[in-house]
């Protein structure tokens, strides 16, 4: 189903003018911000021709529970997620090797959006997730993202086991992220047709996800801590595949 819901703070909403303001439906704006900062903002967003309301900090405060709005909410409908079929139709239409992330379960707003970012500046064609069991495109996603979730298509796939299958069949090569892998990240090709498949925050990949990798690679970690944050990890294994290819 359609996605209707409140999108605040200067980036989000600065993001849903820019990439998609079509679904902007309704707006609400801190009537005493008059600072240089947000007036284009506010501009940009009252020309959208959407019902405007200038109103006081508390309602805005009411509308999103208290959150970091910096003066600004927006009522958004956007599309419903894209799944399996559009993923079908986005690789199809691709005129070079994909190159994918999928996130197993990862269900951290924050961790997605920036896993959104660190995905729109390495060029990833698509981010893939299951429906079941993680975050979607919320509110929180939009202000961490900082528009890249307008940018990256993303998809939010039934079986995710399924569809890891169906990538190995278009011959897409799935390197996973394991702190036990015997091969660190820097010693995996990461050339040609890939995705990258990143595990949820506490748990890793599940069992069915890393059956269906072909190569597990690690971080090296030279000091006291075991592992790094699943989105500084993400950005880490994007960075060393886009090196390797020629970027």
């Amino acid at each position: 189903m359609a996605g209707e819901q409140y999108i605040y703070g200067l980036h989000a909403v600065r993001a849903a003018v820019k990439y998609d303001p079509a679904h902007i439906v309704e707006i609400w704006l801190e009537q005493r911000r008059h600072d240089a900062k947000v007036q284009r903002l506010f501009a940009a967003l009252e020309g959208l021709g959407r019902p405007v309301h200038r109103v006081a900090r508390r309602e805005l405060d009411r509308l999103v529970d208290g959150a970091a709005h910096q003066g600004v909410v927006v009522r958004y409908s956007g599309p419903p997620p894209q799944g399996e079929d559009e993923l079908e139709r986005l690789l199809d239409g691709l005129d070079h090797d994909p190159f994918l992330l999928i996130l197993d379960q990862v269900q951290d707003p924050h961790n997605l959006g920036a896993c959104l970012r660190s995905a729109d500046a390495a060029g990833v064609d698509a981010l893939i997730a299951p429906r079941d069991r993680a975050v979607g495109l919320t509110p929180t996603v939009h202000k961490v993202a900082s528009g890249a979730a307008g940018t990256v298509p993303f998809f939010q796939v039934t079986n995710l086991a399924r569809t890891l299958d169906a990538l190995k069949v278009r011959n897409i090569w799935l390197v996973g992220a394991a702190g036990e892998a015997e091969q660190s990240v820097y010693e995996t090709d990461m050339r040609g047709p890939l995705a990258i498949v990143m595990g949820a925050e506490d748990t890793g990949l599940r069992r069915l996800t890393r059956e269906r990798c072909d190569f597990l690679a690690r971080i090296p970690m030279q000091g006291q801590v075991e592992s790094l944050n699943v989105s500084v990890a993400t950005a880490v294994f994007l960075f060393e595949a886009l090196r390797q290819r020629g970027q």
